[in-house]
């Protein structure tokens, strides 16, 4: 088998890529193309489906050839879906039309994503899989950074060069096709087969399978409590994945940071579009790989208990407040400076992903243990991501209809649960401090 150092990275880079253009590069190319907040996360958000849906058809996909042929099945569709999303551009109804190809481009993602995580855990021993999965979270978020940093950055520049933001943003895409075509042709040569333990018979089969782990799923101690925890635990936060980076993008004449000037700078758009790419996509890239780091190796001293888990908790929330100060001292006469937005963005972020790990680790701990460990874990992350979608809906209406000030005052609020729900999140299982190995993806 090929060294896992060659096709480990670049297996969670091409995870990272389409997650990073769905959530976030397609908001920030509405919004510098004029769509407003309500319309961008209403139809935006609801795609983040997709990746709650895989427990419910990944058993079938095991019937029907290899791993590896999922994935570059996916990855090659992928980079024929981007192309397309470029080119819906020129149509006059291109807004839904991207909308379609953006549900169409999670899908491949998501069920690349089964298939990638299969490789990775049916080609490596349990020493390898410690031994590689801090690549995986690492290069998982360097997707994040080429998305939300280097797209946008090609796109701006374009911008700020003199070619129109349609053009502009066609190319940007352009070149995150060919970048998932170059992967899929890489991983053609490089990306290991993967192995079926046991193939399934017959669509009852998996049925039959799907079954018992839900039925055992739903028999465990204290689920409900369990599971209230993780419908609140990020409940603030929910609010601010989608909506946060529109609010640095907003002019200030809107209350929001002025980051959208792709020209010139002016009174509304005071700092270029290029300086959120900087800012949200690489400085904030980096902070939250390594709080994530620190928070895995908190959680790993000190165990999962109550008091850890409320103490991430309030790590998770208080540094919200970040944004609700951002969106107090702005005005058109007075824009905040990219050191200060750069300062207090990171705050929240290192706050975020310190905290998230509490989160991630209690479904692993608390909820998952069992006959079918990997698969309600499974069950566990695509709950937890299904919940945020109503906050992601909402946050964009909520803001235009409130306004930025009074909308992150209500985030914070919306954070409270999220302190209550661990002080009483139930215990099942007694864990003891020790090592954390790392979690791969957020």
């Amino acid at each position: 088998m090929k060294n896992p150092a060659f096709w480990v990275p670049s297996s969670y880079l091409a995870e990272g890529i389409p997650f990073a253009m769905v959530i976030w590069v397609a908001g920030t190319m509405f919004k510098d193309l004029g769509h407003s907040d309500s319309e961008i996360t209403v139809y935006t958000a609801s795609i983040g489906t997709m990746w709650s849906l895989k427990p419910f058809y990944a058993g079938f996909l095991d019937m029907f050839r290899t791993k590896k042929f999922w994935v570059l099945t996916m990855e090659f569709l992928m980079a024929a879906v981007l192309m397309l999303w470029g080119a819906a551009l020129a149509l006059p109804n291109y807004f839904m039309v991207i909308i379609l190809l953006l549900w169409l481009l999670a899908f491949a993602s998501a069920t690349q994503d089964i298939c990638i995580d299969g490789v990775y855990i049916t080609s490596l021993d349990d020493l390898q899989q410690g031994k590689y999965i801090g690549l995986q979270g690492a290069f998982w978020n360097g997707g994040r950074i080429f998305g939300t940093a280097v797209v946008v950055g090609i796109a701006s520049s374009l911008q700020h060069g003199g070619m129109g933001a349609k053009s502009a943003w066609t190319t940007a895409i352009g070149a995150s096709a060919a970048v998932m075509a170059l992967i899929g042709l890489y991983h053609w040569k490089m990306l290991p087969v993967g192995s079926i333990p046991e193939r399934p018979e017959s669509a009852s089969a998996v049925f039959r399978t799907f079954g018992d782990q839900l039925m055992d799923f739903l028999k465990k101690k204290q689920l409900v409590g369990m599971l209230l925890f993780v419908f609140l635990f990020r409940l603030g936060e929910g609010f601010l994945l989608v909506e946060a980076p529109l609010f640095m993008q907003g002019k200030t004449t809107d209350g929001g940071l002025g980051m959208c000037a792709t020209e010139a700078v002016s009174l509304a758009c005071p700092h270029m579009l290029e300086s959120k790419a900087w800012i949200d996509g690489v400085i904030s890239t980096v902070v939250s790989i390594g709080f994530g780091m620190l928070g895995g190796a908190f959680a790993g001293k000190y165990g999962l208990n109550r008091k850890t888990l409320v103490f991430m908790a309030l790590c998770l929330n208080i540094p919200h407040i970040t944004f609700m100060i951002l969106s107090q001292i702005v005005s058109p006469e007075n824009p905040v400076s990219l050191p200060v937005i750069a300062t207090l963005v990171s705050i929240e972020k290192a706050g975020y992903s310190f905290g998230f790990v509490a989160n991630m680790l209690y479904m692993m701990q608390q909820i998952s243990p069992g006959k079918y460990h990997m698969t309600h874990y499974a069950f566990c992350t695509s709950i937890m991501n299904l919940v945020l979608i109503p906050t992601q809906m909402a946050s964009g209406p909520m803001a235009d209809a409130m306004g930025f000030k009074a909308f992150f005052i209500v985030v914070i609020v919306a954070s409270i649960p999220s302190v209550i729900a661990a002080y009483f999140a139930p215990f099942p299982h007694k864990h003891e401090g020790g090592k954390v190995a790392g979690l791969a993806k957020h």
